[in-house]
């Protein structure tokens, strides 16, 4: 609901029909814009049904199916924000009459060079890190120079109860098999125990995310694994949905673990799943543009286990907000990071001392991912295109 008393500052489009960390960061830039004492435009796919439940102060909510239909919508002569390459034909339309802003949420590297003749158009090029904004660059486009971080917020909406287990698939419905088994699942699922979550004692690394193919989660526990069984008290507990494919594999990978590994399912309250974890697990780093789970964690309290490479050494500071190791894939011992099982025994000595790491207690790093900062940001933004 929004306010007409106020100025437009913004439209958003954000066709997306799935949840994950995009969707928070353009609800991130509604609570901001009224924080400005504005309000926004937000343009969502119908099957999204999400955004019912999120926080959008301020904002007026317009369906459309495409990009064809939702700049048909746009309100004239406001900056338009964008969250995903755009079909060159669309962003001519739009450039010929608003302000374009292209939020980069990927790193445009070989896996999505192909968007560089979308971004191009755009009047702003916006990296979420300093890694996306190096990929920028790296296809010779010119960026906002100013990495646009999110925010270290986990106050999602939930159902206020303890954490009950549900469906770790996210179907896609234009696939044959995911339709099948998506329609099927009701019937399927009620043979599987809902389970109240419980941390058990030892020590509790976590998931908490989409089960992205970018994440590349199955391959990664392919090669954590082995180290991990050989620690009894160690658990893994896995927040999050994805397709069929991602879930079988990483399934697959972490079966050496046995019961010592449970799958939750997406979680709407993600503050109680940190609540229940003791370290963040990221996934791989080369297709990850900042890792909005890996600033919720250490705002919560939660430090981080991830890869020593862009991004994650924008967002971890070893020592103080969570850990960083050797890339399991590379055996050369060059990357100046030590490797996982020498970082996973400090861990569970400093637990077996009570001197885990508290990220919050690192201020000033922490104060980069804040509100406040990123309410900054959108203003020099806004103020640089109008």
């Amino acid at each position: 609901m929004s306010n007409n008393n106020c100025p437009l500052l913004f439209a958003q489009i954000k066709l997306h029909t799935y949840f994950g960390g995009g969707e928070v960061f353009a609800a991130h830039l509604a609570e901001a814009a009224a924080g400005l004492g504005g309000r926004s435009v937000l343009i969502v796919h119908p099957a999204a049904k999400h955004w019912a439940n999120m926080h959008l102060p301020q904002t007026q909510l317009i369906e459309a199916r495409d990009w064809r239909e939702a700049a048909a919508k746009l309100p004239a002569d406001i900056p338009v924000i964008s969250h995903a390459a755009l079909p060159a034909e669309i962003a001519g339309q739009i450039t010929a009459s608003h302000p374009l802003i292209g939020f980069v949420h990927m790193p445009l590297n070989h896996f999505y060079a192909d968007t560089r003749q979308a971004y191009g158009s755009c009047t702003r090029i916006v990296g979420v890190s300093n890694y996306v904004i190096s990929t920028i660059r790296g296809l010779g486009l010119e960026p906002w120079p100013v990495p646009f971080y999110g925010v270290a917020d986990s106050g999602r909406p939930g159902g206020g109860a303890g954490m009950v287990s549900a469906s770790e698939f996210e179907w896609d419905r234009r696939k044959f098999r995911d339709r099948l088994l998506g329609f099927s699942e009701p019937l399927w699922s009620r043979f599987r125990s809902r389970t109240v979550y419980q941390k058990r004692d030892g020590l509790t690394l976590g998931i908490v995310s989409r089960l992205a193919p970018i994440k590349q989660f199955p391959l990664l526990m392919k090669l954590l694994v082995p180290e991990l069984v050989r620690h009894d008290d160690v658990y893994l507990e896995v927040f999050g949905a994805g397709g069929y494919a991602s879930v079988r594999d990483l399934r697959q990978a972490l079966a050496p673990l046995g019961n010592r590994v449970r799958f939750w399912g997406h979680q709407r309250d993600v503050a109680r799943a940190y609540a229940g974890i003791d370290v963040l697990l990221t996934g791989l780093p080369e297709r990850e543009a900042l890792g909005l789970n890996v600033i919720e964690a250490q705002a919560c309290g939660v430090p981080v286990l991830a890869p020593g490479a862009p991004p994650f050494t924008e967002t971890v500071l070893p020592g103080e907000t969570g850990w960083l190791y050797a890339d399991p894939r590379q055996n050369d011992g060059k990357s100046g990071f030590p490797a996982f099982s020498t970082i996973l025994q400090d861990i569970l000595l400093n637990r077996a001392q009570g001197s885990m790491l508290d990220p919050r207690l690192a201020i000033k790093h922490m104060t980069l991912f804040s509100r406040d900062a990123f309410g900054k940001r959108l203003a020099e933004l806004l103020a640089s295109v109008t």
